[in-house]
């Protein structure tokens, strides 16, 4: 009986310690699960690119938005590898991994919802915190039992909130559950070669935040908990004591101490009651919300008025798009309208084709001032009041309408018809309102929150109270406002203006609600109109994937781009509509081909360059410093490729150097070349000396690269969904393109490869990546879900990645189904300046040990038929060593493995008797291009 009684005591106490061993382990778990999901992998597979402006890496706009306003103004799983073959893998997530919801069905919204995203109430905005500050558990001296009752609280409250957050788990490949959730086998029994068959669990989750591999969560959750606490210094100590855990989070990662000691400084003004307004006066005599009912009648428009309106068009504009931008300019240009121009301050090359472009018309003027504005921040809505003031105070020019475009718009309507509308309803203001449930909107677009814009970031710093007596009212941040609400909104000092500038200066996204409060609540409410007179492109599967988080503590959504198949969206006329957003020639200009034949008639036949698109990404006035050195070492390179094209066009006299040349300088310019939206390469202008004269010439070399996608032949008669594969970098998830376009990657890019499928069956794949000593970097399994159109994964590579031609390989069932090759180009400079030896023995003698993971695959070697050679490694280190001409001939080497100079033609005069000028050339950036090309303007005042 004794034996027994202790036996049961025995186990008691073995299941007690086994449940709170399993709790803690759950806790800790969950722990990794919730700081992995502060950040995006989209951050860092997109890496910084022009995509997104560079928008985070511009210091700029000191406190952006509060001076005009102060002064009135994946995991890594554990796969069973082929028996004998120490290896694991990462399952790739696919595009649907990083949906922000519950998986739905896709659709485009409505004509009728043209502005907000319809499913903007679904993102989650909670757990924006300090990225670099670890989740410790607190130390607690408690007995066993209170501990364990601790933790499984704990435990339930984070389980039960994830369910809050995810309430609609689906099962599909495109989605991932949290650390510690298993499917079951997915029926794939794969067998290896060698082996008997392997049932592989796929673990998903479905959290909006994670887009890693666990592998790459742990190493930053372990890099977290290990550092140092981050020492917060100020020039002045804060004024009070900062407790509010968003506004630590915020000093925690702010970079500039000038931003911290301001965050500091407008947490404490808000914490004593100081910043934010209580009440404010409301002076609408409606209760409810306005709006006027428009009617739109295409016919009647077509008449002209008496007296037509006259429309001042601020337009906003960024990137490097200067042709497509002429083409908006173009559309909408007319003598007796007014066209005020800002220019990003990050824009230099745009702003300086604005300013010719300005020149050409009296009636353009370009702003003498120029703010580098973000997405969200309080320093957008600063530009636009500015920009009214400047407008007001333009004795000059005498405007009826304020309207905003961007450079991504375009006109759908004529401007004939847009003045016929405007006149009859001049007395209106036309502006898009949510549409929804206030109380969830205000939660949802954050207006119940502290924000503050400094270091080009909109930083949360804790909760507000909405103030009361108004209507708080918001939606899309393009409207057509009349001249007398723009007067009142400037020159106005009454309660609710006032007041509403004080409140909006600290909030995010305050474009999208500034003027929808102010009009809804002022004596002017009777004259809104719930209409922007605009089409968006909205699709919430794609678009709102959280992508601003690297420049504001918030998720948000953004349009995509129309295509051709959207064209009929443009003809329809339920509602007023005169513009549509948003267009993007680098990714389809056929469909602004199709909307100007539909507006103005077709070009003239045989108008050269109608499906041909540039676009600049480098202009020697933009300086070095602009330009990475991974780029600067390709347009080197290809530069001398272009030279030894045209040195190999003389055949005959091996005396005759006429078409012989010395490279001499840096880069003139880089364009992008398009040809029927298909990417055709570089245009790289440069400097050379002839050999043969000893004079300086300027020639442009296009090099086009070659293919270097190749599926198997014959292809696996069982697996035909593969269409095509590619590595690179800036993948842009809404898109679904790489931004950089010609793949231009270096030692330290972080690389994605992408997979796009036609529709079938769910399959499995491998991918496997193998370096150029023959190394298998990394290898991960594709769950492919019957309807995925496209999959894209990060791996965790250790970096440097070691130079040369990387091949990798998409196999089934362990059968090749296809092979692509990227080069990652060893670099000829460092910091703008030839590359020293020291340096390159750094960067292009790949990683430490020569281990891209912490798992080797080299058993895979033998099974992939992948020889392992000891003289490829030693070459390797022979090329890492390599500097000055010797580089440059290895370089060129691989670069003309995947690219080829397809033609050189001569910028002005030339020695060389079988080279073309490049105006008569249709590929070079400098032959024309009617339909950007901006003249005169004709009778009618119109130019297009």
């Amino acid at each position: 009986m004794v034996g027994g009684l202790c036996a049961r005591r025995l186990a008691r106490r073995s299941r007690s310690a086994l449940i709170a061993a399993l709790t803690v382990l759950l806790v800790q778990t969950l722990i990794v699960w919730n700081f992995s999901s502060l950040d995006s992998g989209e951050d860092r597979e997109n890496g910084g690119s022009n995509v997104r402006e560079k928008r985070d890496r511009v210091a700029g706009n000191k406190a952006a938005g509060s001076d005009y306003f102060q002064h009135g103004v994946q995991q890594q799983r554990q796969h069973h590898p082929p028996p004998g073959r120490g290896t694991s893998r990462n399952i790739q997530q696919p595009d649907g991994y990083y949906s922000h919801r519950p998986k739905e069905k896709s659709r485009v919204d409505s004509n009728n919802e043209n502005s907000v995203p319809k499913d903007f109430e679904n993102i989650d905005n909670s757990n924006f915190g300090a990225r670099s500050q670890p989740h410790r558990q607190p130390v607690r001296t408690t007995s066993s039992k209170q501990q364990r009752e601790h933790l499984q609280e704990k435990a339930h409250a984070q389980q039960q909130a994830w369910r809050e957050n995810s309430p609609n788990l689906s099962r599909s490949s495109n989605e991932v559950l949290p650390v510690g959730h298993q499917l079951p086998a997915v029926g794939n029994n794969v067998s290896y070669p060698g082996g008997a068959g392997v049932s592989r669990q796929h673990s998903r989750t479905s959290q909006p935040q994670q887009a890693q591999s666990q592998h790459r969560h742990q190493r930053l959750h372990k890099r977290s908990v290990t550092a140092a606490p981050l020492e917060v210094t100020y020039d002045q100590p804060p004024k009070c004591e900062i407790s509010g855990k968003e506004a630590i989070s915020a000093l925690s990662r702010a970079k500039s101490k000038e931003c911290r000691q301001q965050i500091a400084e407008v947490y404490c003004r808000h914490k004593e009651g100081q910043l934010m307004p209580e009440k404010v006066t409301r002076y609408c005599p409606l209760e409810g919300k306005a709006n006027v009912n428009v009617q739109w009648d295409e016919d009647s428009a077509e008449s002209f008025p008496l007296k037509p309106v006259r429309i001042a068009f601020v337009l906003v504009v960024h990137g490097r798009a200067s042709r497509q931008f002429q083409r908006l300019f173009k559309a909408i240009y007319h003598i007796s309208h007014y066209y005020y121009i800002h220019v990003d301050q990050r824009s230099n090359y745009l702003h300086r084709q604005v300013q010719t472009l300005a020149a050409q018309y009296p009636n353009v003027r370009v702003t003498p001032w120029r703010m580098a504005t973000i997405w969200g921040g309080a320093s957008l809505l600063t530009m636009y009041l500015r920009s009214m003031a400047d407008l007001l105070a333009m004795r000059d020019w005498s405007w009826d309408f304020f309207i905003n475009l961007s450079a991504a718009d375009y006109p759908i309507r004529t401007n004939n018809q847009l003045v016929a509308f405007l006149s009859k309803y001049r007395d209106m203001n036309f502006i898009k309102s949510h549409g929804r449930d206030n109380a969830r909107f205000i939660r949802k677009q954050g207006l119940d929150r502290l924000f503050y814009e400094c270091d080009t970031h909109m930083w949360r710093l804790g909760d507000r109270k909405i103030p009361e007596g108004i209507s708080v009212d918001g939606g899309s941040d393009w409207f057509l406002l009349n001249r007398v609400f723009v007067e009142y909104v400037i020159n106005s000092k009454d309660d609710l203006v006032t007041n509403m500038k004080r409140f909006y200066a600290y909030t995010l996204l305050p474009a999208e609600s500034f003027f929808h409060t102010v009009l809804e609540n002022s004596a002017h409410c009777e004259s809104m109109v719930d209409n922007n007179l605009r089409i968006t492109n909205w699709n919430r599967k794609l678009g709102c994937k959280c992508q601003y988080k690297h420049i504001v503590d918030w998720c948000g959504c953004s349009p995509n781009d129309f295509k051709p198949a959207d064209f009929h969206r443009f003809q329809q006329t339920a509602r007023p509509t005169f513009f549509a957003r948003k267009f993007e020639a680098s990714v389809n200009q056929e469909i602004v081909n199709q909307l100007d034949t539909y507006l103005f008639g077709p070009f003239p036949q045989g108008t050269p360059a109608l499906n041909s698109y540039w676009e600049n990404v480098y202009d020697e006035p933009d300086g070095l410093a602009s330009l990475p050195d991974t780029q600067l070492t390709y347009y080197h390179s290809f530069s001398r490729l272009g030279l030894a094209r045209a040195a190999a066009s003389l055949q005959g006299n091996p005396r005759d150097h006429s078409c012989r040349y010395f490279p001499m300088g840096h880069p003139v310019s880089v364009h992008l070349y398009f040809q029927s939206d298909q990417f055709q390469g570089y245009l790289v202008k440069h400097h050379a000396t002839n050999l043969a004269t000893s004079k300086l010439e300027t020639m442009e070399t296009w090099v086009a690269p070659k293919k270097s996608f190749k599926l198997s032949t014959p292809p696996t008669s069982t697996f035909s969904r593969l269409q095509f594969a590619e590595i690179g970098t800036e993948w842009d998830a809404k898109e679904r393109i790489f931004r950089n376009f010609g793949g231009l990657m270096g030692p330290m890019d972080e690389t994605v490869g992408m997979q796009k499928w036609s529709k079938g069956p769910n399959v499995t794949v491998t991918v496997v990546w193998i370096d150029p000593t023959n190394v298998i970097a990394a290898t991960y399994d594709i769950l492919i879900d019957s309807s995925a159109e496209f999959t894209h994964y990060h791996p965790p590579l250790n970096q440097p990645l070691r130079p040369g031609v990387w091949s990798v390989r998409i196999l089934h069932h362990w059968s090749p189904v296809a092979e692509m090759r990227f080069l990652i180009a060893p670099l000829a400079y460092n910091k703008h300046q030839p590359i020293r030896q020291e340096d390159t023995l750094k960067l292009h003698n790949g990683p430490t040990k020569n281990s891209y993971m912490e798992q080797s695959f080299h058993g895979l070697n033998p099974v992939l038929n992948i020889p392992v050679s000891l003289g490829y490694v030693e070459q390797a280190k022979r090329n890492a060593a390599l500097t000055g001409l010797e580089l440059e001939h290895w370089l060129d080497s691989l670069v003309g493995e995947l690219w080829e100079a397809a033609d050189v033609c001569a910028v002005g005069p030339t020695a060389c008797p079988v080279m073309q000028a490049c105006s008569k050339n249709p590929w070079s950036s400098l032959s024309p291009d009617p339909k950007s090309h901006l003249g005169a303007p004709r009778a009618e005042g119109r130019i297009r």
